[in-house]
């Protein structure tokens, strides 16, 4: 054995032996990396560490535009079920289409039967649906999971008791149709770590609808825990998705009208509902790195309507009628 170099002597290394060790360095932080998020992944979801709120100390809606003269003032409502079929995945079409996505980052679908890990949008526009009305569209949000000894150690996910898919006008002018695949979205599943600009406050209870908030919401006992995704509604008139699926498909301003160059199209409003047992702690699926913060909830939806049910939708928004049941 060499004899060890004695201290305060300089011990002169060749390239080859410096990359090797830099080398195994990287690999043993590269090895920690992944044995620290395997943890964080196993761990289960902690419900005191989760962003709370009375629903009576949440913020009020603001009051809605005035409408202007042949404004399109109707609403279409229909029915695509509440996912009692199960139909649930770690999928997302629109950001990682043909991929599984994490374990514990599932949603819930309803619509289009065939969404899976190996669909993309132009699967869309054949298949079954569980739309009454034929819409193959494609709408899905993160599983709502209530904690309990029934389902293990990350919860139990919940079938909704209340789906309600709306499409609403707008208050500036009358609409025209949507094109078929065009990409909505809302909320930001990454609004816990990335500042929340584009978090949405989606979660209420059924006694306050005009309440919103992007904590979880504690309802009164026996009131419904209630979620409600408001997709933006004007759209560019070229595109059908664009990189990051949102600069094609823009919010309108607070008084209803759309930014300079684009269009009105009927603006889609999700309502997902759940009787929850009373006291009962519950969370949304999500990153790892995000803890299921409720400011991550978010919505994804394709449109794949038939031609002729998308053009009754903008006939009922434009003459002022409300089509189908009441709008949640």
């Amino acid at each position: 054995m060499p004899p060890r170099p004695a201290e305060g002597i300089a011990v002169h290394t060749t390239p080859q032996a410096r990359y090797a060790v830099a080398l195994l360095v990287t690999v043993e932080l590269a090895l920690a990396a992944v044995s620290m998020g395997l943890a964080w992944w196993a761990s289960p979801p902690d419900p005191s560490d989760r962003p709370a709120v009375e629903i009576r100390r949440a913020a009020r809606l603001p009051p809605d535009p005035v409408p202007a003269p042949g404004a399109a003032t109707g609403s279409f409502t229909w029915s695509c079920g509440r996912n009692e079929n199960g139909h649930v995945n770690s999928a997302n079409v629109v950001v990682t289409p043909g991929a599984p996505g994490p374990v514990h980052h599932q949603h819930d679908y309803v619509g289009n039967l065939h969404v899976d890990a190996a669909s993309t949008v132009d699967d869309l526009t054949s298949g079954a649906t569980s739309c009454v009305n034929g819409d193959r569209s494609t709408y899905y949000w993160p599983v709502l999971r209530t904690l309990d000894d029934r389902g293990g150690p990350h919860g139990e996910i919940r079938v909704p008791d209340e789906v309600t898919l709306t499409y609403l006008g707008s208050p500036a002018g009358p609409v025209v149709g949507a094109p078929t695949l065009l990409v909505g979205v809302i909320g930001d599943a990454f609004a816990a770590t990335n500042g929340g600009a584009r978090a949405s406050a989606t979660w209420t209870c059924a006694g306050s609808p005009d309440r919103r908030t992007t904590a979880y919401p504690i309802c009164p006992d026996g009131e419904r825990v209630v979620r409600v995704f408001d997709f933006p509604g004007c759209w560019d008139g070229r595109r059908e998705d664009s990189r990051g699926h949102r600069a094609h498909l823009l919010a309108a301003d607070v008084t209803g009208r759309c930014p300079r160059g684009t269009f009105a199209v009927p603006r889609l409003r999700i309502t997902v509902g759940y009787d929850l047992p009373a006291g009962a702690d519950f969370v949304i699926d999500g990153f790892p790195d995000q803890r299921h913060d409720p400011s991550t909830d978010h919505a994804f939806a394709v449109n794949a309507m038939p031609d002729r049910l998308m053009s009754e939708v903008v006939r009922c928004l434009n003459a002022g009628i409300r089509c189908g049941p009441e709008p949640a």
